[in-house]
């Protein structure tokens, strides 16, 4: 199975200067709170106008809120200053809700910081296509079945929206093929008990769109969900998919069809590394209110909040007291049975853990 962008991995060895500070830190505060975050994720809007039964932050309430630009596009300068290389817009709700949304992403690049989204692109109009599209690196629109009927039950709205998705998408990709642009364009969908017998229909129409790639990947139950409705579900019997993909994929369009994330959702959990290494250190999300926290499955959990970005710079609260408190937390205390299976840092994990924690014997016979 191609995966161009490495999605089913990850990428942390492309910075080996940042892993090598991460390692030299090891116990030491003083220079583990010099150790910046490569990526970001920011919440623009908390409030969302899809209700997705899969939804993982329910249990946050899809508070009608989001940050203020001005105060934001300051923190993005500092960010970018301080090496902060990329910001993934998405969140809580739906990033693309921000009426300064275009504005944003200009601060963001003029920081020097690549810009991604991952949203359910029902309301990407043609002023964010013409200003914002030539300034991002990717866009990832979350697609959960292959038809209007499927996707209207899985994302709780009317069946329009799935057309309005698809037409949205032409447009985008319209605007990238004239414009030559650099951006890729994706979708993704988790696959689930309703949507697997579509998800064929599905590639098929991201294809003909003419979408980079497809992800289609496992649902992951975060701890604290009101939903449980997925929980459990049996991925074993999917793994034969990949086959039936390989089909549909050609040059300019790939399935990215999440089979190592699929089998290591059936891995036995004495198999799973013992320690988070990405947090502290790798990446941070922030939420809507502009509070910053060290882990995206974590929030609302006081002990992985370090600070509030309208409040105080990005410096002041990365090298702050708070998260000097995590950093041991997280080191000494954290259970990894906690933690949400299948995390978004979960190969970074994997790749820091061998290094940090489980090295074999003689590294040096290289």
């Amino acid at each position: 199975m191609v995966d161009t962008y490495r999605i089913d991995s990850h990428k942390l060895i492309y910075h080996p200067a940042r892993v090598a500070q991460l390692l030299d830190a090891g116990e030491d505060w003083e220079k583990a709170k010099k150790v910046y975050p490569i990526y970001i994720e920011i919440s623009p809007v908390g409030a969302c106008n899809h209700r997705c039964t899969f939804c993982a932050v329910d249990y946050i309430g899809y508070k009608a809120r989001m940050l203020d630009p001005a105060k934001l596009a300051d923190r993005l300068a500092e960010m970018g200053r301080l090496g902060v290389k990329s910001i993934m817009y998405a969140g809580e709700g739906e990033p693309l809700l921000h009426k300064k949304i275009n504005d944003i992403v200009r601060a963001t690049k003029d920081a020097g910081i690549d810009v991604s989204f991952t949203t359910n692109a029902t309301v990407m109009n043609q002023a964010f296509i013409e200003q914002s599209l030539p300034r991002t690196s990717w866009i990832k629109v979350s697609i959960n079945a292959g038809t209007p009927e499927t996707y209207s039950r899985i994302h709780q709205v009317d069946e329009k929206d799935f057309h309005k998705v698809v037409d949205n998408l032409r447009k985008a990709v319209a605007f990238k093929r004239a414009h030559q642009l650099n951006c890729t364009i994706g979708a993704q969908s988790l696959l689930l008990p309703e949507n697997a017998a579509e998800m064929e229909k599905l590639a098929l129409l991201c294809r003909d769109i003419g979408l980079d790639y497809l992800v289609v990947k496992p649902y992951s139950q975060h701890f604290f969900s009101e939903t449980h409705m997925y929980e459990g579900i049996d991925y074993g019997q999917f793994l034969g998919m990949a086959d039936v993909f390989e089909k549909i994929n050609t040059e300019d369009f790939h399935v990215v069809f999440r089979l190592n994330t699929m089998k290591k959702h059936m891995e036995e959990e004495s198999k799973r590394y013992t320690k988070c290494n990405a947090t502290p250190f790798m990446w941070a999300y922030v939420m809507a209110d502009g509070a910053l926290y060290g882990c995206s499955a974590y929030l609302l959990d006081k002990r992985f909040e370090y600070g509030n970005l309208m409040e105080q710079s990005f410096q002041e609260i990365w090298e702050g007291e708070k998260r000097r408190v995590n950093f041991h937390f997280v080191r000494n205390e954290l259970d990894i049975k906690e933690c949400r299976k299948n995390c978004r840092m979960d190969e970074v994990n994997r790749y820091l853990f061998s290094l940090r924690e489980d090295r074999v014997p003689h590294v040096n016979f290289i």
